[in-house]
């Protein structure tokens, strides 16, 4: 499947920075022309330039009219959507405990509705086509329980749950759906994140594996969508979380919560 994006039409939200920013590159570095938008105009046009033959447009993706108007532009232009990767996200992270007013608003704003506001603006178009594939962009933490991260982590249960779903009932249109679930990955969406009760740049230290680069991620994402895969783990230690829960969700309890204790101010 290594042409399965040469001459295709993406879509990529979030796509200023991180991970969003990496998957376009990748993509484009495979053959594809990419849409590559964002909530930050300046920031996406930035990104856009590094990209041969990008286009970039701002879009804040809890608007599902401007989703829908986005979608409509690229089929006009392009005469088609192949793919649609819905990667905006946000991160609160902390203890539920120490999470404040509207915190879980910003998150499902963003992170769930934004994912379902992608889907309502191109799952008609891909259906009246016949193929086409939406890629949504969880996280590891959206396939085990991850203490310290509970809100953001609801959020991406919520886009795996959906994902799956979708993917059985689209099949029959021929249009796709995939999870990416990345493991922790060096972006800015770390850096900038909101920290409740947390120290987030103790807690990066003290763990004991690496983070990806947003680069490394992009690559095993798109090989797993390429082949079609339904949830799609980025990073070792992630693939081993992953596991380990299969295995035993009670080691796996019992050692989150000594990374809680850690974490902690």
């Amino acid at each position: 499947m290594k042409n399965a994006f040469r001459d295709q039409v993406a879509i990529v939200t979030g796509a200023a920075s991180g991970i969003g920013r990496a998957l376009s590159q990748e993509l484009a570095r495979r053959g594809a022309k990419v849409w590559m938008t964002d909530i930050d105009a300046a920031a996406v046009e930035r990104s856009a330039q590094q990209v041969p033959r990008a286009v970039s447009r701002a879009l804040d993706v809890t608007n599902l009219e401007a989703f829908r108007a986005l979608a409509e532009e690229v089929k006009r232009d392009e005469g088609r959507i192949d793919y649609l990767f819905n990667n905006a996200g946000i991160a609160v992270i902390g203890h539920y405990h120490e999470m404040k007013p509207g915190d879980f608003d910003r998150l499902i704003d963003v992170n769930f509705r934004g994912v379902v506001h992608g889907v309502e603006a191109v799952y008609s178009i891909m259906r009246a086509q016949g193929s086409g594939h939406i890629v949504n962009t969880s996280s590891v933490s959206g396939l085990i329980p991850a203490p310290g991260f509970t809100a953001y982590s609801a959020t991406k249960h919520a886009v795996v749950g959906l994902s799956r779903g979708l993917r059985l009932e689209a099949q029959r249109f021929g249009v796709k759906v995939s999870a990416i679930c990345p493991g922790f990955t060096d972006t800015e969406l770390v850096s900038n994140a909101d920290y409740r009760g947390i120290d987030g740049g103790r807690a990066k230290k003290s763990m004991p594996f690496a983070f990806d680069t947003p680069e490394q991620c992009a690559v095993q994402a798109l090989d797993g969508v390429a082949n079609n895969v339904g949830e799609i783990v980025t990073a070792r230690h992630a693939k081993g979380m992953v596991a380990a829960h299969r295995i035993s969700p009670r080691l796996l309890g019992f050692v989150a919560g000594l990374g809680v204790k850690r974490q902690s101010r």
